[in-house]
């Protein structure tokens, strides 16, 4: 028997410092997954909070790799892809809980569609509302204007004024995307192999855009279904805010100079230095007018 045939689905999940929130996820795997056969491969961004000893010894029973250095996630994914033996690759963050069943929902979805070849589904936050992070459109030039001056805060519902997050869509809909998020990210694992997985350039944040944007270059048409929904809570693993907006707009950097025009790439790179800049003033303008502490402290931020 073929290693394809033996194994539908291989989960890929890479922890650092999640130990509980991973623990959760480890279970809703195994509560709601019961139609596609699966493998569960993690990997332990050398955490110090005892994830991989929890992992390695969980019920259901995943190959755990403990490295001693934090690799990232990009490197890591493709760490645990490279043992991988499903037809399809499902890349699951720690920090989310799979609901009704949603594995089997993705995957039955991609067998209907196999033309995509990269599938995603709807995420939602604990209280149930919608977690946006699913998916993405491609940058652009407007879309960071708009970001830059303001306008996406002002006007977050709407797909003029906020492109990039696809603003005013509920994901309620199954619809062609430009990115699915490496959150719950299904790809066949043939088309992950021919691009060589992440590059590894990439350590967190943008690694899924770039290999979406090149599987784009080989026919790959994602999409995502509002059946397949899951639970994910977003950031765990950052310890600050700061921290985590240091190394997106890095990522976003090295997006715009390896996905853009020459020509385009000093604009691109000065709209995204401006973006932060642009925000701390309003915030720092609204702190020192209205003395609220929460708005001091998302300026220092």
């Amino acid at each position: 028997m073929s290693r394809a045939t033996e194994i539908d689905v291989s989960i890929l999940l890479v922890s650092y410092n999640t130990r509980a929130l991973t623990c959760a996820a480890l279970d809703s795997v195994r509560r709601e997954t019961h139609e596609v056969r699966y493998e569960i491969i993690a990997i332990d961004n050398a955490s110090s909070d005892g994830s991989a000893e929890a992992i390695a010894d969980h019920p259901s029973r995943p190959r755990c790799m403990a490295l001693e250095s934090n690799i990232g996630f990009a490197r890591a994914n493709n760490l645990a892809a490279a043992g991988a033996r499903g037809s399809y690759l499902l890349l699951l963050n720690p920090d989310t809980e799979v609901r009704n069943g949603a594995i089997d929902t993705l995957v039955r979805f991609a067998r209907s569609r196999p033309e995509a070849l990269i599938w995603g589904g709807r995420t939602v936050f604990a209280d149930g509302t919608l977690n946006p992070s699913s998916c993405w459109a491609r940058m652009t030039p407007w879309n960071l204007l708009c970001r830059a001056t303001g306008l996406t805060g002002l006007l977050p519902g709407t797909e003029l004024f906020n492109g990039e997050a696809y603003g005013g869509w509920d994901r309620d809909s199954v619809r062609k995307v430009d990115i699915v998020s490496g959150c719950f990210f299904l790809v066949e694992r043939e088309l992950w192999e021919e691009l060589g997985g992440f590059d590894p350039s990439f350590f967190m944040y943008g690694e899924e855009t770039d290999f979406c944007l090149r599987a784009r270059a080989l026919g790959a048409r994602p999409v995502i279904t509002p059946e397949a929904t899951i639970l994910h809570h977003g950031g765990a693993s950052e310890a600050t805010r700061a921290g985590k907006m240091i190394k997106l707009l890095a990522a976003k950097v090295t997006l715009v100079r390896r996905h853009w025009s020459p020509a385009l790439v000093s604009a691109g790179v000065a709209l995204l230095a401006l973006w932060p800049l642009s925000r701390w003033l309003s915030l720092a303008a609204a702190a020192a007018v209205t003395s609220r502490a929460p708005l001091r402290e998302m300026a220092a931020a």
